[in-house]
């Protein structure tokens, strides 16, 4: 597994560098970068030329890529691959700073589904951006991360809740604000924004606005009897971003114009400005065929002609719970990537989209795994049906398998990120 290896710990340090949505961004940006790609700015006019390699970013917290092939007669239309940068935590809201007899807590809210009892009696810190005025009058953004132990939401202990191991329901509002500081000598509150300011470097009256997110501290890590397991916070989706975002960086195009896309906000419904149910998607792909002086139906035969794949995670048989799954779909770790059906179209795969990445898993000698709801369960949705309203291109859904979707941490394979590369390589270079 020594291959396998390599690319899980790549991963692992992906997720560690990223503890929050925009620091994932800048990493990605990052790879792009050094892989020979020109940054773009969606306020300035876009010159292209076909072989080049670009990427755009929206609002920190959103980013496309794309490479063109070396001659416009060779292009068949768009190979597009999208996945999601955000994950379940809590947001930090405005004047957080919360006096309770001698302690200060931080008011926060939640962001997205998640599972509320992981997130006490672990170390937290805090990231994110902040909005920063310029000497010159100008706002710009700026990143910050207090790396270090800084938080905790402590539990209620037994003695004073005899029924917490019967299932207890823990509100945001009283059970999971986090223990920040005690009140100083004087009894006054220490200020988040101080701190936040201090870390930056930056003063904090010119700190403007922010937006900050709890993050967990504990270290993504291998493990198991054959060390065959993973366990990190943020599996979903940054596993799939990792996955998807290291294949387009290096793997050149043939005839098709390759894409990858990472939205925000897919944890709360996608609609913003960064989301899949924005136009960014559909802006590039206008601004680069007018770039490339392609005409307006031309971009549509290319959309017509081209496919999406939307990789977001999928959930493996429960060891401890199977009969949670389908009863004839049940995916597995380390089983390769799984494509996910719902008939709804939660999920936009159908038959000619499943057989199109059934054979590009053949071509890369990996397994193909399949996930179905169990009917007695609803389920979720993800960014393939929200992206194809924008832009009707023909569509799967996918994911890698794991468990404890939702949790602080969460638990997949090591040879997945692997599979889901050499799928990608063939996918982006087809």
């Amino acid at each position: 597994m020594k291959e396998e290896r390599k690319h899980a710990e790549e991963m692992l340090r992906f997720i560690r560098q990223s503890p929050s949505c925009y620091h994932a961004i800048a990493n990605v940006a990052k790879n792009y970068l050094e892989n020979g790609f020109e940054r773009l700015e969606e306020s300035e006019p876009w010159s292209l030329t076909w072989g080049g390699r670009y990427f755009v970013t929206r609002n920190d917290s959103a980013l496309i890529a794309f490479r063109l092939p070396e001659k416009k007669e060779r292009v068949k239309g768009y190979h597009v691959a999208a996945a999601h940068c955000d994950s379940p935590t809590f947001k930090i809201k405005e004047n957080p700073e919360r006096g309770v007899e001698s302690y200060v807590l931080l008011n926060v809210e939640k962001y997205g589904g998640m599972i509320h009892s992981t997130w006490q009696d672990r170390p937290l810190s805090v990231a994110g951006r902040i909005a920063v005025e310029e000497k010159t009058g100008e706002i710009t953004s700026k990143l910050v991360s207090v790396d270090r132990d800084l938080l905790v939401i402590p539990s209620l202990a037994i003695h004073m809740n005899r029924d917490v191991n019967k299932g207890v329901e823990l509100k945001p509002q009283t059970d999971l604000q986090p223990l920040f500081s005690m009140k100083d000598a004087e009894g006054k509150e220490r200020s988040l924004a101080d701190l936040v300011a201090k870390t930056a470097g930056v003063k904090p009256e010119k700190v403007l606005g922010h937006d900050l997110f709890l993050y967990v501290r504990d270290q993504g890590r291998i493990f198991g009897a054959e060390e065959e397991f993973v366990l990190s916070p943020k599996l979903d989706d940054l596993q799939c971003v990792y996955a998807l975002t290291a294949s387009h960086a290096r793997t050149a195009c043939k005839d098709y114009i390759t894409i990858s896309a990472i939205f925000d906000n897919e944890e709360v419904g996608s609609g913003s400005n960064q989301g899949a149910d924005s136009t960014f998607l559909e802006d590039v792909l206008l601004r680069m065929g007018e770039a490339l002086k392609a005409s307006a139906s031309k971009q549509r035969e290319w959309i017509a002609a081209g496919f999406l794949i939307s990789a977001d995670n999928a959930h493996a048989v429960h060891p401890c719970h199977p009969e949670k799954a389908d009863p004839t779909n049940r995916p597995y770790l380390n089983g390769g990537p799984v494509l996910k059906f719902n008939s709804a179209q939660k999920y936009t795969t159908d038959a000619m989209t499943a057989a199109k990445f059934r054979s590009l898993c053949k071509r890369a000698k990996v397994p193909c795994q399949t996930y179905v709801n169990h009917s007695d369960v609803p389920g979720g949705s993800t960014l393939g049906n929200i992206s194809t309203s924008h832009v009707s291109i023909p569509s799967v859904d996918i994911g890698l398998p794991q468990l404890s979707m939702h949790s602080a941490v969460e638990t997949g394979g090591v040879r997945d990120t692997w599979m889901a590369i050499k799928v990608m390589d063939e996918y982006f270079s087809e």
